[in-house]
């Protein structure tokens, strides 16, 4: 894989677009008023790129650690320099910052304050036992975000809203706690190093399966229960649960609960 791409740490980076393209579409689908598939594409590629502006950040601010703990990423390799890093980077911004603008003002105000968020993180707070509080923030801003750039009172995501910032903190968890020791090696205090290797994977397991319950009582509660819904439900519980093995499938099973959930809910609202 080019060292460009893995720069912008690709797997999380596609997998947040498509959510946030299908979150939009969703939303158009039930507006009374559709737009068309432009604002879809415009979304996407706002939150492209902010997720292009993070991982290029992210990876520049490490880059020193990273020469420890994970020497074969593109920086530490000597395959990209920290130069390279911050160009790529600042494409990233641009792109956000010219498609949110096109949305309109609320999109643009609301994607800078999530792109705010992780900048602090990338900075300072990956490092600190606040490591968790820029994915709450962002992702739980996400939501809003999509829904302004389509258009659609951002009361509709409210619900949204309340689940996708402890989702997006419990993959922080789990991610971290898969890097468990490298971390350590570099003197990391994330969140995960103060509690530990073991509160810290129990807290993301709980976490994750809590908001697939919280999900399917919403559904249930709502009336908006069908054979397909509650098969994508389940799948997502299911996936989520396996995850208790460690915490790569935990990993892997919360981007598998995410896609599952979000089919979910787009087949209850048509």
């Amino acid at each position: 894989m080019p060292a460009a791409v893995r720069l912008v740490h690709p797997a999380p980076t596609l997998a947040v677009v498509a959510l946030s393209a299908a979150l939009a579409a969703i939303l158009l689908a039930r507006s009374s008023e559709p737009l068309g598939a432009g604002p879809i594409a415009l979304v996407a590629l706002t939150v492209l790129g902010s997720q292009i502006a993070v991982g290029a950040l992210n990876d520049w601010a490490d880059r020193d650690r990273d020469r420890i703990a994970q020497p074969s990423k593109p920086i530490p390799a000597g395959e990209l320099t920290p130069r390279t890093a911050l160009v790529v980077a600042a494409v990233g911004l641009g792109l956000q910052v010219v498609t949110s603008a096109v949305l309109g003002p609320l999109p643009l105000v609301i994607g800078l304050a999530a792109l705010a968020s992780a900048v602090a993180y990338n900075l300072w707070l990956s490092r600190t036992p606040l490591s968790i509080v820029p994915y709450l923030v962002s992702f739980g801003l996400l939501p809003l975000w999509v829904a302004a750039g389509v258009q659609v009172p951002l009361d509709r995501v409210a619900a949204a809203v309340v689940v996708a910032g402890p989702f997006a903190g419990a993959a922080h968890l789990a991610n971290t706690v898969r890097d468990f020791e490298a971390d350590a090696g570099v003197g990391s205090r994330s969140l995960a190093q103060v509690l530990g290797r073991r509160r810290a994977f129990w807290l993301a397991w709980t976490m994750a399966l809590s908001v697939g319950v919280l999900v399917g009582t919403a559904f249930v509660v709502g009336g908006r229960l069908s054979g397909p819904v509650l098969a994508l439900g389940v799948i997502g519980l299911l996936a989520v649960a396996q995850g208790i093995r460690g915490p790569r499938p935990l990993w892997g099973g919360m981007l598998v609960a995410a896609v599952a959930w979000t089919s979910a809910w787009a087949l209850a609202s048509a």
